[in-house]
């Protein structure tokens, strides 16, 4: 017969492997996102099993942040980055992926995921010269404006995550797959909305996959080269060439309104200011009333 001693210390073992288990059960993986919409993909496809945060405000144009303490006391914690990528963030990423020091989240590693590497770019191989303005020689970054290459990243984040936490990997992949349909279930809506839309003027290339997936003509940008501010003359020259056109101009919230007012106003177009990314802590919800908003403004251009 066990001594009562005994019994307590079987006791003790058992409720001190039972809690263990529970932590392991509860552990979450720490995800660091470069951008709202990326933290919307990493919440959507992780579920219960992450914990994200997100670095870029979405009122924030991410091409030019400036790494923060923040940022680095983030990242020291992190087990996966989720960025963008085709160096949409390369200005402030690096020196903040340098100041957290933790090894296991930079390029290269296991812990570190670029949306831009898991689906094919458009405009790839432009030259990088700065004379050309505030150009990407890997390809346009913008793919969170493409809810079908959203998808496909999706799908590749799904499998990383099973890596880190094998025993959820199934619950990774149902959760991509049914984002995957909910896009699926939205795109023949999308399409007939904008179907004869005349096109649009969009301020910089930041959405043009949405108009490539859409088939809607870009007429022409606001600003004469990506990252340079639009001229008097420019515009000038910009509104001379759609005179007596249809479309509608459309720009980012954060961007300078002045140019895109002017232009529309000359014209006679319609033009509206949109986010290019979710809110904060979007989910997949947030993030498809977004690209309504988006297809909502392009049908505009077709008038009455």
């Amino acid at each position: 017969m066990m001594s009562k001693s005994r019994i307590f210390g079987w006791f003790l073992m058992t409720v001190a492997v039972l809690l263990l288990s529970a932590g392991a059960a509860l552990a979450k993986t720490e995800v660091v996102a470069t951008t709202s919409a990326m933290g919307m993909l990493a919440r959507t496809v992780g579920g219960d099993a992450v914990r994200v945060t997100v670095l870029a405000p979405p009122d924030r144009d991410a091409h030019y942040l400036q790494a923060r303490p923040s940022m680095m006391v983030a990242l020291r914690r992190a087990d996966l980055v989720v960025a963008v990528g085709a160096e949409l963030e390369v200005g402030w990423l690096p020196p903040a992926l340098q100041g957290a020091a933790n090894p296991a989240v930079l390029p290269g590693r296991s812990g570190y995921f670029e949306a831009a590497a898991q689906v094919p770019l458009i405009e790839v191989g432009e030259a990088a010269d700065r004379a050309m303005g505030d150009v990407h020689p890997a390809g346009n970054p913008h793919v969170n404006m493409d809810p079908v290459r959203m998808a496909e990243v999706g799908r590749a984040l799904a499998s990383r995550l099973g890596k880190m936490q094998p025993a959820a990997a199934d619950t990774f992949q149902a959760n991509a797959e049914a984002f995957a349909r909910q896009v699926q279930e939205q795109l023949p809506r999308w399409q007939s909305k904008v179907r004869g839309a005349p096109g649009v003027v969009l301020f910089h290339k930041d959405a043009n996959y949405l108009m490539e997936l859409l088939e809607v003509p870009v007429l022409g940008y606001i600003e004469p080269l990506p990252g340079i501010p639009p001229t008097a003359r420019h515009l000038e020259s910009l509104v001379s060439q759609l005179r007596g056109h249809q479309g509608v101009v459309l720009y980012v919230n954060h961007q300078p309104a002045q140019g895109p007012q002017f232009v529309a106003r000359t014209l006679g177009w319609p033009v509206e200011a949109l986010p290019l990314d979710p809110p904060l802590d979007a989910d997949a919800q947030q993030y498809l009333v977004l690209i309504d908003q988006w297809v909502e403004a392009i049908a505009r251009g077709k008038g009455k």
